[in-house]
């Protein structure tokens, strides 16, 4: 595979599944304007067109099942203006009600960003995109749209993101200072006595009282079938009767909630790097700290074979050599060359995690460990701050830190207090020797959070949308592979794409075998056939 630029690689960390040492770790949460029908097994019947309307900008013709509050909302028209992010790209703003239950009551805008289709003669509408999350953004990610989708599919269509309620530009969740943040990524996420986990507790409970005082009533409505909901008003606003869709990460959960609630006006969705709805807080966590020792594992293998390899030169004495030094890290924080800050365990493990995502970053891991192991946790602590995205000024370039946990917290219910955290430990450690405790230490935010859960775990099946295509990458850090498997059986028109290979998420990965299944899917309306395998490279 080519080296990848800085901005592909950008644009693939874009769809990390963020975990912080005390936020909550993961949160999960066709037949068209045409007439195409397909079976689950991809064959299809005829090419049509996703429903666009024939006048762009215009807004889409109103469902039938709008209530009358949310009328106002879906017939807006966007103001496009040029926007900063370059010449090619427009800006404008999306109003959606505060709360669904009370449309009549307050609003918020959502920032919207979109590349106009470059063959407008043969423009089919528009993609909406999410890097994932959740707290991603997705103006950022449209911002990278080259890096994001191919160049067939930017032809065709408008790429377009949002910044979902919460994040971004889109009346934001704030909770911390910058200082707070650094203090609080710092603190260490896998306790080992009382002591440590009453504080870690403490920190929780400053954190939700931050996000408390800081955000105000958005803080109770940003989660996940809010802004599916808001993706709907996004699409009338568009002029699309149908929502054609590309979700990564985190963005799979928000496109499959969105097929459930309104399968009659999905289009082609693409779910790549999927998250398998029915799964608890708790589950979603174990298996996720699993996915990351695969890809450790994978890393590893990789390493040894090499004579460079600054963990041994063999698998055990690999493991051993990370098992200790992150040991020590534990009692005494590495020197780096930020004088004010030193890698704790915390950090550690999340400069750890990063370059798992990405497979061209295995170099990065090799190098910041070799000088980790020699005194100096510089390395590693750039790593964990491109992770958080932290800029070396001191300043955060977005608030998904912090929305992350918002989100999460409204999803699912998760941890309630120490007492289970340490409960759930011992399985957490048996199934993730290196990452389960960590993990499981980060979903305690929740406990002290001060609005109830919304979200529950159960299937999706949006009987009535069109094929759906869900992607899984088969060593997929922090999306496990079965996840996509499981989300491809529960919808009723699911069909499944493997990609062989390493890193998280396929598509725009170096992988043409499954770039060309998603450039055909989305521009002929032709899905593969379900369980099509695309092999490695």
């Amino acid at each position: 595979m080519r080296q990848k630029s800085a901005k592909q690689l950008f644009a693939a960390l874009a769809v990390l599944v963020l975990m912080v040492a005390t936020g909550c770790a993961l949160a999960p949460r066709a037949s068209d304007s045409a007439g195409q029908t397909q079976d689950r097994g991809g064959s299809s019947k005829s090419a049509a067109e996703p429903g666009a309307t024939a006048q762009p900008g215009e807004p889409a013709p109103m469902p039938s099942d709008v209530a009358a509050g949310l009328r106002p909302y879906y017939e807006q028209k966007l103001k496009w203006v040029k926007c900063t992010s370059g010449a090619s790209f427009q800006c404008a703003a999306l109003r959606v009600p505060l709360d669904y239950r009370q449309p009549e009551g307050k609003s918020i805008e959502l920032a919207v960003l979109r590349l106009p289709a470059r063959d407008r003669a043969k423009r089919l509408g528009s993609l909406v995109i999410n890097p994932g999350g959740p707290g991603g953004s997705g103006v950022e990610y449209a911002a990278a749209a080259p890096w994001v989708v191919s160049k067939p599919v930017i032809a065709r269509y408008d790429i377009v993101g949002f910044d979902p309620r919460g994040v971004g530009k889109s009346a934001p969740v704030d909770c911390l200072t910058d200082k707070q943040m650094d203090h609080y990524l710092a603190i260490d996420g896998s306790p080992d006595n009382a002591t440590e986990q009453n504080n870690l507790m403490k920190e929780a409970r400053f954190f939700a009282n931050g996000c408390k005082a800081r955000s105000g009533a958005v803080l109770g409505h940003v989660s996940t079938e809010d802004a599916a909901r808001d993706m709907d008003v996004l699409r009338s606003a568009l002029g699309d009767k149908k929502l054609t869709y590309l979700g990564k990460s985190y963005g799979t959960f928000l496109g499959a909630t969105y097929a459930g609630l309104f399968p009659q006006r999905a289009g082609r969705l693409v779910l790549d790097g999927a998250i398998d709805p029915t799964l608890s807080a708790r589950a979603l966590g174990l298996e996720q700290a699993k996915g990351f020792e695969v890809a450790l594992r994978a890393f590893i293998q990789d390493c040894v074979s090499r004579k460079d390899c600054p963990l041994g030169s063999s698998v055990s004495e690999a493991y051993r050599t990370i098992d200790n030094f992150l040991a020590r890290t534990d009692q005494n924080p590495l020197k780096t060359n930020d004088g004010s800050r030193k890698l704790t365990q915390s950090l550690a493990i999340t400069g750890i995690i990063m370059p798992l995502y990405v497979k061209e970053y295995w170099p990065r891991l090799r190098t910041a460990m070799r000088s980790a192991l020699a005194g100096d946790g510089s390395r590693l602590l750039s790593l964990a701050d491109e992770y958080v995205e932290r800029n070396p000024d001191g300043t955060y370039r977005n608030n998904s830190g912090e929305a992350i946990v918002a989100v999460n917290c409204l999803d699912r219910p998760d941890l309630k207090s120490v007492a289970q955290a340490k409960a759930e430990e011992p399985t957490f450690e048996k199934a993730s020797p290196r990452f389960g405790s960590y993990i499981l230490w980060g979903s305690l935010s929740c406990a002290a959070w001060p609005f109830k859960a919304t979200g529950r775990p159960g299937p999706i099946h949006a009987k009535g949308a069109p094929p759906i295509l869900v992607i899984g990458t088969t060593r997929d850090p922090a999306t496990p592979y079965d996840w996509a498997v499981r989300l491809a059986k529960q919808l009723d028109s699911g069909v499944l794409l493997t990609r062989d290979g390493d890193g998280h998420t396929g598509y725009m990965q170096g992988n043409q075998c499954v770039d060309r299944a998603v450039e055909r899917f989305l521009i002929d309306g032709k899905p593969p056939r379900s369980g099509t395998e695309c092999p490695e490279g």
